[in-house]
């Protein structure tokens, strides 16, 4: 008797339930989209619906052909009149329109008290609409943990502004609380961890787990290169180059490889090159620099330069794998224009960093003093641009 029962109120209840659903959809437009909040029957299969805000819902039924639920109508008037980019929204993160609980009100109080203007709380909700559906409990936990690190509201604010994801894309505070211990117990400055926060947030969302399999491979790299401080040399890479943090071990440790091999450094030489300028290229995929090495040996040698001066090269100058082909080779050109020899391009790589404009505009100022870049180098285009000018002055005193 039970058990038959039991079936009967099952039959009952698959009848009731899409029947009902249908009821709720026919009526929304009419009735419930004007009240302020509603009560359905609790159901013993465990539906329970209590009171909530009067905005649009949907239910799914299980039929093959069910579409998802329609957007939330009061929400997305409520973004548009904060001046949120609502096609921006559905471009990113649409889903985020169909909730039937958001906090996109206690989100805006809660920055305005921190500082930020409506445009801004506008820009950072387009940008990354799931900021609407964190807490204001969750909100001032991570507020806390990235005031440990920073000093003022504004730059989180500041921070925000360039970049919604790197605050609101994690919501487990715990997570970040245990990564702050960790980069601590690495010997990390203050300095250094509110670099890290300011350039490369995302670090702090990663599990503890994989900032820590980054740092041991860092560590067993320096043992394996014959270095003696590898606790020194985990905390110089890192200070160095935070984006590490981002990469996979696989790619870092190809890299490293690739550096040594392509370069043909000892395991001292490479060393070296590490706590310098290479660290800042080991976070760069390896297709990339492998591609950008080919190119600009190749450009170097058809100019006359030999394989240990491209090596040279290299070393001195490793941010040149930056650079893509067709920068370097633009670069290039524009100082042998100027008379500028490659050898001295090469000896003087620095050079690369200096825009094309720049290079240009102060050769055609040169050409009307006594400079010779032959006999006087090309120290003077890499000058700031207060001391070039000084530098100009003498020259043209002088002539």
């Amino acid at each position: 008797m039970i058990n038959s029962g039991r079936t009967v109120l099952q039959r009952y209840l698959q009848q009731l339930i899409p029947m009902a659903a249908r009821g709720l959809l026919h009526t929304k437009n009419s009735l419930l989209y004007n009240m302020n909040c509603f009560w359905l029957i609790r159901l013993s299969t465990g539906i329970v619906l209590r009171p909530v805000s009067s905005r649009h819902f949907c239910l799914k039924t299980e039929s093959a052909d069910a579409e998802s639920c329609e957007e939330n109508g009061i929400l997305v008037n409520n973004l548009a009149c904060m001046g949120v980019d609502v096609k921006m929204v559905r471009r990113r993160q649409p889903g985020v329109l169909k909730k039937l609980i958001t906090n996109e009100e206690g989100l805006k109080r809660f920055l305005q008290s921190k500082g930020a203007t409506n445009e801004l709380i506008a820009s950072i909700i387009s940008r990354y609409p799931r900021a609407i559906t964190r807490s204001y409990e969750s909100l001032e936990k991570r507020w806390e943990l990235w005031r440990s690190v920073l000093m003022t509201d504004l730059e989180i604010v500041n921070i925000m502004g360039r970049s919604p994801e790197s605050f609101f894309r994690s919501s487990n505070n715990i997570n970040m609380e245990e990564n702050i211990k960790f980069f601590w117990s690495l010997g990390l400055t203050s300095k250094n961890l509110h670099n890290m926060l300011t350039r490369a947030p995302r670090a702090f969302s990663n599990r503890v787990e994989l900032n820590k399999q980054m740092t041991d491979l860092l560590h067993e790299s320096c043992l394996s290169l014959g270095g003696e401080n590898p606790n020194d040399f985990v905390k110089h890479i890192i200070s160095k180059n935070v984006f590490i943090l981002l990469r996979s071990r696989k790619q870092v440790s190809a890299n490293i490889e690739f550096l040594q091999s392509s370069f043909h450094l000892s395991n001292e030489e490479l060393l070296a090159l590490l706590h310098g300028g290479g660290a800042n290229i080991l976070d760069l995929s390896n297709e990339y620099i492998k591609k950008n090495f080919t190119n600009a040996k190749e450009k170097l040698l058809s100019l006359g330069c030999t394989e240990r001066e491209v090596d040279r090269f290299f070393i001195s100058y490793p941010r040149v794998l930056f650079l893509s082909s067709k920068n370097l080779s633009d670069k290039i050109d524009c100082l042998l224009q100027a008379k500028i020899h490659i050898k001295q391009i090469a000896e003087t790589s620095r050079i690369l960093d200096v825009s094309i404009g720049t290079v240009r505009s102060r050769v055609k100022e040169l050409e009307k003093t006594s400079c010779d870049f032959k006999t006087d180098g090309i120290g003077i285009l890499i000058l700031s641009k207060k001391r070039f000018e000084a530098k100009l002055e003498k020259l043209h005193s002088a002539s």
